[in-house]
């Protein structure tokens, strides 16, 4: 055998495409080390170099992790899951044999976190008919909080350069992107006349005489709209030389979906001023989340006044739906999604700081689409769990801090109307510039 070939041999006695996957991901993508996957035992015992036994059977001279069988199988199945206590927290395919290097199948637990296999499953579904964070496996066990993906392939990784001090690992570099969602590009201008008119009118009827005074104010040019605030955002992010990215929601009016007409020329103009400093992707429309022609047409609606082709996307609502949404966006040609978060809780849905791409589960395939999960959301915070402004530091930090250690990257999530400082987004804005400070790189 050409020991030139690779830096690191993986034996295993079945190859599927769920192991060349999640081997990719940590050994290629977050570890940089070069490797080839055999099914030969007897080349592998031959072989001089650094050497990883996943398999039951015990190889001298390699590391072993032993197989939970998750990624030999196909189809989706429901899994009777062992934890075992592992550093902080506890891992999933736990392996009862005190003789192997970890106590758990890491290549399952990755694979099975990072390829959402739970949401393919029955579950209980939340008000807005996404999967609910707390059917979630982080979530039940406590380590929501934790990229845990990243923090085995370190682990793993070091184990290795000990055991084989010829292989080298690649130091990620943190990096932080901070990105805004416009449901509403404006609170009461440009609305058109109907909706103004309807908004007077609610506001009579729930007695809000604030947001009528507000409104009539904005309206006949004698204040500021609140959700304007594309001015202090764009200062925000060059004082500390950050582009960030927009997700703009561009669709017809409906129940979930309230933004600007989209024929609107001041909203036009608008997304167009925000190309001078921002990346602009689409936020597809809750009632496109189903629909695959209905996002085709938001989607070049959006491409043709930006003159430019769409390749980002951010579900509204965070719907996600696997695998229909994610084969939806690769139809319409998205290249780049950045809806995999929990609207309920910060933290890590899919376990991972880092960009992967998707593995569409029924198909048994990987895909071509780059998932970008992030970390943190101003509603979540605010709205789901009531957290204070002058307290929302407090669970913003440890999740920065993971991530920078981690060597990934820290994507926030927050709107623009979250920073016009009134009503319920009090205070919010001095937040929002706390944590720019905080997650710069």
């Amino acid at each position: 055998m050409d020991n030139s070939l690779a830096e690191l041999i993986i034996y295993t006695p079945v190859i599927k495409s769920r192991a060349k996957y999640i081997f990719q991901l940590i050994f290629s993508e977050l570890l940089g080390i070069k490797f080839q996957i055999i099914s030969d035992l007897e080349q592998f015992q031959s072989y001089q170099g650094a050497k990883l036994n996943y398999s039951a059977k015990a190889i001298e001279g390699s590391i072993q992790i032993i197989p939970a069988g998750l990624l030999e199988e196909k189809g989706i199945n429901s899994h009777k899951i062992g934890f075992v206590d592992y550093t902080d927290h506890k891992a999933p395919f736990a392996v009862f044999n005190k003789s192997v290097d970890f106590p758990f199948d890491l290549f399952s637990a990755s694979f099975y976190i990072v390829s959402r296999y739970e949401e393919y499953l029955p579950f209980i579904r939340d008000e807005y008919g996404r999967f609910s964070s707390e059917s979630s496996l982080s979530v039940q066990k406590g380590f929501l909080h934790i990229p845990v993906v990243n923090r085995w392939a370190i682990d793993l990784g070091n184990l290795l350069v000990k055991r084989f001090p010829q292989l080298a690992l690649i130091k990620n570099k943190y990096l932080f992107l901070p990105t805004i969602d416009i449901d509403a590009a404006w609170a009461y201008k440009n609305k058109g006349l109907f909706r103004s008119i309807g908004g007077f009118f609610k506001g009579l009827a729930t007695r809000d005489f604030e947001d009528v005074r507000l409104r009539a104010r904005v309206l006949t040019g004698l204040a500021v709209d609140p959700f304007d605030t594309f001015e202090l955002i764009k200062k925000l992010h060059q004082e500390i030389n950050l582009r960030p990215f927009f997700f703009v929601l561009f669709a017809g009016y409906g129940l979930n979906d309230k933004n600007i007409p989209t024929d609107n020329t001041s909203f036009q103009v608008l997304i167009k001023s925000l190309g001078d400093y921002a990346d602009i992707g689409i936020h597809p429309s809750y009632a496109s989340n189903t629909n695959r022609d209905l996002l085709e047409v938001e989607i070049k609606k959006l491409s043709s006044v930006l003159h430019t082709d769409i390749t980002a996307s951010r579900q509204h609502f965070l719907k996600l739906s696997l695998p229909e949404t994610y084969r939806n966006l690769i139809d319409n040609d998205i290249t780049d999604d950045y809806s995999m978060g929990f609207a309920a809780r910060p933290g890590f849905r899919a376990g991972i700081c880092s960009t992967f791409r998707w593995y569409d589960l029924e198909s048994e395939v990987e895909t071509k689409l780059n998932v970008h999960p992030f970390a943190i959301m101003d509603g979540t915070l605010r709205d789901y769990m009531k957290v204070d402004a002058s307290n929302a530091m407090d669970y913003i930090r440890p999740l920065v801090d993971e991530v920078r250690t981690a060597g990934g990257t820290f994507i926030s999530l927050w709107h623009n109307e979250s920073l016009s400082d009134v009503k319920r987004w009090k205070g919010w804005v001095n937040v929002y510039k706390d944590l720019l400070s905080y997650a710069k790189e």
